[in-house]
């Protein structure tokens, strides 16, 4: 298997994954961030798939800590509810961080593998996003895990620092 067709195996055990957390988490945010990243996540499947195909694709450099900053805007009074998130739901984005994190690595690592310039630009994109990716997943967590003391997107915010 090359490393295109690995990282849509990769891509398409995250979308699985995300939606099956998202449909088992009972707070509205976090609920809506999985959901919102799995769009990212059929995104880059469908970029993946087409230069698998040979075909030209346009690589859209999209920032998903700006999407998930509208998703939070748009949940604020969802996502401020003192609804306790549980311990699988906690597991979930421990889990989701390990894989955007093994994400990373891997389109790192496989760049300099690549032969075209379009899957090289492709897989810097990707790897950017997976980092994106592991920073929501790691500021939903912390807020799911005592959002009485943590100030994600207002105070502490990732997104306008």
């Amino acid at each position: 298997m090359n490393a295109i067709e690995t990282a849509i195996k990769m891509e398409t055990d995250a979308i699985k994954f995300y939606r099956e957390a998202a449909e088992k988490t009972k707070h509205h945010g976090g609920k809506a961030i999985l959901l919102t990243i799995v769009e990212d996540e059929k995104r880059h499947l469908q970029m993946l798939t087409d230069i698998l195909k040979g075909l030209d694709i346009k690589i859209q450099d999209v920032s998903p800590l700006k999407n998930i900053k509208t998703v939070f805007e748009a949940k604020k009074d969802e996502m401020m509810d003192r609804i306790s998130a549980s311990d699988d739901e906690l597991e979930a984005f421990k889990i989701a961080m390990e894989m955007e994190k093994e994400g990373r690595e891997f389109y790192e690592k496989n760049i300099s593998l690549l032969e075209k310039d379009t899957e090289k630009e492709l897989f810097k994109m990707l790897a950017k996003e997976e980092i994106e990716h592991h920073k929501i997943f790691s500021n939903t967590y912390h807020f799911l895990k005592d959002s009485g003391n943590w100030f994600m997107w207002e105070e502490r915010s990732i997104v306008e620092g």
